[in-house]
């Protein structure tokens, strides 16, 4: 299967209940931010993600006020670097016991001190390890030499414990195809679960012009999906279709809410610019989600980010006979 079986069905229970009361809108990801504190200052990266001071960051308790209040049953912590989080047993436990499943994104440098042997392996747990490239393009973008290498020993050692390890590779507009294909077939050599591949966005605090425009996008998305199926990529088959410009989609910014030191980002994990609110009331009724679905908005012009898209290509499968039937082979792991 793409993903553990409990973490598909913890989905496929929180989308049913969501039907049974009616909602159109709701959260099924929790993007968490516990800390803007970072051991790397990527060149893809927001700015806030890497300057904030640790003494700044989020207690325990205020993570799960958050998670309590939007009732995601998938909460992805990001930052920031998680490794760095003083109180991450405390908040892994603390999300564990409150039935949820967490995707843990990394760069992996502190995940061997950090989690290993702190944290067991358990099927709530999925380490999702940012891949930029091969050798020389992930340290180019991380702006340090042997942060591949050391990402490469982390995951052979996650594996060997019995960690559920993914892959997440964000494509510039220098990202070469070939190599693209080369991290999928590094998932399988590597024994690793799957791999993500999502377009970057365009953060307006990035001077450097590397990011995709729509037509881009397009291009290099057709040659993703052409050979998705050979791999175990962990995107659905619409949200590959919408990338590489075959369909169109809205924006479902409300199924990704992100909360952050700031407090509650609005509207997205992505959009810089627009504020922050200080409970989930406030901020899952202020914001205008008609809007925002409708990418008119600049900041959304280039932007087919999964974060955004990913729950819309699940609702546009779920429109048809044909359209549930290659999602659950999907779900199973067989081709797109």
């Amino acid at each position: 299967m793409r993903f553990p079986l409990k973490f598909t069905i913890a989905q496929a229970r929180h989308r049913a209940k969501m039907e049974r009361l009616g909602r159109k809108r709701y959260p099924t990801v929790l993007m968490l931010e516990p800390l803007y504190t970072c051991n790397l200052a990527c060149l893809g990266c927001s700015t806030e993600r890497y300057t904030g001071k640790l003494a700044d960051r989020l207690p325990p308790e205020k993570c799960f006020e958050a998670v309590d209040a939007c009732g995601a049953p998938i909460v992805n912590i990001c930052g920031g670097e998680p490794c760095l989080y003083p109180e991450l047993k405390e908040l892994l436990e603390g999300l564990f016991a409150r039935d949820k499943h967490v995707i843990f994104c990394t760069n992996a440098l502190k995940l061997e001190e950090k989690l290993f042997g702190v944290v067991p392996p358990t099927h709530r747990l999925l380490l999702m390890i940012h891949l930029d490239g091969m050798r020389e393009t992930h340290d180019y973008v991380t702006n340090r030499a042997g942060v591949f290498d050391k990402a490469i020993d982390a995951i052979k050692k996650a594996k060997k414990l019995g960690y559920h390890v993914y892959l997440n590779t964000t494509v510039f507009r220098e990202t070469k195809i070939e190599e693209v294909e080369q991290l999928c077939r590094l998932v399988d050599e590597l024994g690793a679960n799957g791999i993500l591949v999502s377009p970057g966005y365009e953060y307006q605090s990035v001077k450097n012009d590397i990011f995709l425009n729509r037509e881009q996008t397009h291009e290099k998305f057709r040659a993703i999906r052409a050979f998705a199926k050979k791999y175990k990529i962990n995107a659905t088959p619409k949200f590959l279709d919408f990338a590489a410009g075959f369909i169109e989609l809205p924006c479902a910014p409300w199924s990704t809410v992100n909360y952050t030191p700031k407090g509650w980002k609005a509207p997205c994990y992505l959009i810089e610019g627009e504020g922050y609110f200080q409970d989930f009331d406030t901020f899952w009724n202020t914001v205008d989600w008609n809007y925002w679905e409708s990418r008119q908005d600049t900041r959304c012009v280039n932007c087919k980010m999964h974060s955004g898209s990913e729950h819309s290509a699940v609702e546009e499968a779920m429109k048809t006979l044909s359209g549930k039937l290659q999602l659950a082979a999907w779900s199973l792991g067989v081709g797109v």
